[in-house]
């Protein structure tokens, strides 16, 4: 287990594209291609629908045993927006869940967190996500502004942007000291974060010149200890 005195960790796509060795490139294809498939989030405020998003929680680190599917929640302390709220999100397909990518990307993540964490006992949460910016309206990676998440530890996996402009990702320390600021462009490129350490937010996406639209597909990774263990 990797430690650290600093908060977060930002990962070159090289270094986890090596602990996916294992896996072919048509293995890593069919994976990123599971973003194509994503239900409209329901539980944006007015309407709106720019972000598309998939949801699943596992016991274990390294067994991630899923767990039956319930609700996401935050406390409204930690998420004002869209906090204080049980959100049923549509679950990951089961050929992602199950896939042997995820399970070792998983496993990667947790051997880089920026602190100690129970793999055994802990709970894992995987999210895709899916921003669309078109002409009328720009994309929200972080509608909620910076912010934390309520975890112990979050993962940022890039998997990939077409079409779009902005979304820089940026950490900040307790006092809101900017602590980093970088715009992911390589698939499985990383921001690991303690999410008790420091708040985090993304810019805006928007069109680029010549398109009418375009996309931004992450993953992110919850590590957090579960009450019923």
């Amino acid at each position: 287990m990797t430690t650290t005195a600093q908060p977060f960790l930002h990962i070159p796509a090289a270094d986890l594209l090596q602990a996916l060795a294992s896996h072919t490139e048509e293995d890593l294809k069919v994976f990123r291609e599971a973003w194509e498939d994503l239900p409209v989030d329901a539980y944006l405020k007015d309407g709106a629908d720019y972000r598309r998003r998939r949801y699943g929680s596992f016991r274990g680190v390294d067994r991630l045993e899923p767990d039956t599917q319930g609700a996401f929640h935050q406390s409204v302390e930690v998420n004002a927006l869209h906090g204080g709220v049980d959100r049923h999100f549509p679950p990951l397909a089961e050929e992602f869940a199950s896939s042997g990518v995820l399970r070792t990307l998983v496993s990667a993540l947790a051997d880089r967190l920026p602190g100690a964490f129970d793999r055994e006992t802990g709970g894992v949460g995987i999210h895709q996500i899916r921003i669309v910016a078109t002409r009328d309206a720009q994309g929200l990676p972080a509608p909620e502004g910076v912010h934390e998440d309520g975890h112990h530890f979050v993962a940022q996996v890039f998997m990939g942007r077409s079409g779009v402009q902005g979304g820089a990702s940026q950490i900040y320390d307790r006092e809101h000291r900017p602590l980093l600021r970088t715009t992911l462009t390589e698939p499985f490129e990383t921001i690991v974060i303690d999410d008790r350490r420091v708040f985090h937010g993304v810019d805006a996406i928007e069109p680029a010149d010549g398109h009418r639209f375009g996309i931004r597909d992450m993953l992110l990774v919850d590590f957090f200890p579960r009450d019923d263990r």
